[in-house]
């Protein structure tokens, strides 16, 4: 029997999310993830008059290749890829792990060959320019990282994944707005007290046209700006390793101080290259439905009330300049319960304890970001808040 959730997550991410229009050409990269839905998207694509591609991979036999190549034979598949993500108007990409810790043994050497002849010149450089949107499957262990049933996580995980972004995309475009005006950004909160600019750099929101599930908007500090302290309290999990209790200490831009509960492997990625130990991407995240970690950053870094400071790569969208193979979301969580915290914009507070408190900005706050209905069969704001950002937008 065919799940109706399969259908409607499919139409999201080829109507919403990549717009596929006639006779666009998309890829769609599924690892370890049903046929059921590969062949959803096949027919949703195909509704759309466009063309899939599709790719089937396994993350234990690209463990097994990322442990055994060499680097002509990294650059041999960066190649390959490159070649067909460059025929491509779209990139679909479904992520299934049954376990998020199978490349924590692939040693750190390994990961740079592939960093470097694979995801930059792939998908950085080629796929980021396309129309996208990448996406992780539910299964029992991903349940288990959320600390839920499977079924309570699957009804968890459809709800959020095809909730309206549209709407979503609507409530953004103020943030967008005080973000592009703001010169200097303080964040604070338990071991944090953190200054940057932001000044001159775009803003870009999110709404379900990269990521599923989505709910953020983000730029990136001016390079040299960053100066202070940052204590990250939620866990994370990079190349296959997780981490906790990450630390940095900035001077002028630079990392020049990192611990964590593996402060080796921690200072191994960045050490990478240059750029690693720069920031190129700050962002706010808001999804209302999103309330806790579970050690998955696609899920995590939309965390109502979070934000989180990326070490690495910039996106050409928001630009500080900043070039590296590594891009790292890490996530604070300013809710109370996780300690609290503020931001400030140009020495305005605009968010306390996860809530933003300008007027201007309230239409982001979850209970009016969540489905209400209004009485005519709709969603809608609550009242008083849509007029606002009504008045905020005109």
């Amino acid at each position: 029997m065919r799940d109706s959730r399969l259908a409607r997550l499919a139409e999201v991410l080829t109507s919403h999310s990549t717009r596929l229009q006639k006779g666009e050409r998309v890829l769609i990269e599924a690892f370890d993830i049903p046929d059921e839905f590969v062949n959803e998207l096949i027919e949703a694509t195909i509704r759309c008059g466009a063309i899939p591609v599709i790719e089937l991979k396994h993350n234990l036999v690209l463990r097994q290749m990322y442990r055994k190549y060499g680097e002509d034979a990294f650059k041999l598949m960066g190649d390959l890829e490159k070649y067909r993500m460059q025929k491509m108007d779209a990139y679909i990409g479904v992520r299934g792990n049954f376990n998020i810790c199978e490349m924590s043994d692939v040693p750190v050497s390994k990961m740079r060959h592939l960093q470097k002849h694979v995801f930059q010149p792939v998908h950085h450089d080629i796929r980021l320019k396309t129309k996208w949107v990448v996406l992780r499957y539910p299964n029992a262990s991903m349940a288990q990282q959320a600390g839920m049933s499977t079924e309570t996580f699957e009804d968890f995980y459809f709800e959020v994944c095809t909730m309206d972004y549209g709407r979503m995309s609507h409530a953004m475009q103020a943030l967008k707005e005080y973000m592009e005006r703001t010169d200097r950004v303080r964040l604070v909160g338990l071991d944090t007290d953190l200054e940057f600019s932001i000044k001159g750099i775009p803003a870009v929101p999110c709404g379900g046209e990269y990521n599923i599930p989505d709910g953020e908007c983000f730029t990136a500090p001016v390079r040299d700006s960053v100066n202070g302290r940052i204590h990250f309290n939620t866990p994370t999990i990079y190349q296959g390793v997780p981490f906790s209790e990450i630390e940095f200490v900035f001077k002028n831009g630079k990392i020049i101080s990192a611990t964590a509960d593996k402060a080796k492997r921690l200072n191994e990625i960045l050490d990478t290259d240059t750029g690693a130990r720069y920031i190129g991407e700050f962002s706010l995240g808001f999804n209302p439905l999103i309330k806790k970690p579970m050690l998955d950053i696609l899920f995590d870094e939309k965390i109502a009330g979070s934000f989180h400071f990326t070490p690495g790569n910039a996106y050409d969208h928001a630009d500080n300049g900043n070039r590296s193979q590594v891009h790292w979301d890490l996530v604070m969580i300013q809710t109370p319960e996780f300690g609290g915290g503020e931001i400030y914009f140009d020495d305005v507070l605009i968010r306390k304890d996860g809530r933003f408190v300008v007027p201007q900005l309230r239409a982001l706050n979850p209970e009016n970001l969540l489905e209400r209905n209004n009485g005519h069969g709709k969603p809608g704001f609550v009242e008083e808040e849509e007029e606002l950002l009504e008045e905020v937008l005109a």
